[in-house]
């Protein structure tokens, strides 16, 4: 047998009890066990849909979103174009948020803390009892000319006053639209910032409300601006 051969047995068999003899190195180990796990699927499968949504969003106007994740309320959804404040949603979680801004303006926004910063600080202190008045722009392009009229006029009604669904029809010149108001209302996309809350029914009562907690909140919101 050659020279050569034997070296090169020799060297097999010191590796062999190499292995055998030592322990495994842990990143090694680590990594070895996360291959063979696998991906995690619940992980795998958020990031196909991020993909889709990116995907899909591709081309178009980038909006942004982020979340107040602890307030009197609960969680608080805020998202942002270029030009303003496009929605806030405090009602069925971040999923059906996504949803209804892909919805209504044909675009899956991105989550960006950085971006939304400002928006979601006002919004804290105005739920804390610290903000009276927010100083934020508004995005209103996706509206119909009726809910742009309803939420600006809304929007002329000081903290700590209200108004009746009659008495705002009125004031956009549709006397006779007092229904048609309580629906622009009801689908307001930026409630809070856009007070919808303090818009009640022709008897003093509450009227509705469709953010989380009904008219429970809208109690609340009430309270918080001293108008109850």
């Amino acid at each position: 047998m050659s020279q050569e051969m034997n070296v090169g047995r020799e060297y097999g068999d010191w590796l062999e009890e190499l292995d055998r003899g030592s322990p495994p190195d842990p990143l090694t180990a680590a990594l070895d066990e996360l291959y063979a796990d696998g991906p995690n699927p619940q992980e795998t499968a958020h990031a196909q849909e991020r993909l889709r949504r990116a995907m899909a969003s591709a081309g178009k106007e980038r909006i942004y979103y982020d979340v107040l994740k602890t307030s009197p309320i609960g969680p608080v959804y805020l998202a942002l174009s270029a030009r303003g404040l496009v929605a806030i949603d405090f009602s069925d979680g971040e999923e059906a948020f996504l949803s209804r801004i892909h919805k209504n303006i044909g675009v899956y926004p991105i989550q960006s803390s950085e971006r939304m910063t400002e928006a979601v600080r006002q919004v804290e202190e105005y739920l804390a009892g610290k903000r009276a008045d927010f100083d934020l722009p508004i995005d209103m392009r996706f509206l119909t000319d009726f809910q742009r009229a309803v939420l600006s006029a809304v929007m002329r009604v000081p903290r700590g006053e209200v108004i009746t669904y009659g008495a705002l029809a009125r004031a956009i010149g549709r006397p006779k639209a007092a229904r048609a108001v309580g629906r622009a209302l009801g689908s307001n996309p930026i409630p809070i910032v856009i007070p919808c809350h303090r818009v009640l029914a022709s008897d003093g009562s509450l009227g509705g409300y469709s953010g989380r907690g009904g008219v429970r909140t809208k109690a609340e919101l009430l309270r918080l601006e001293g108008s109850l």
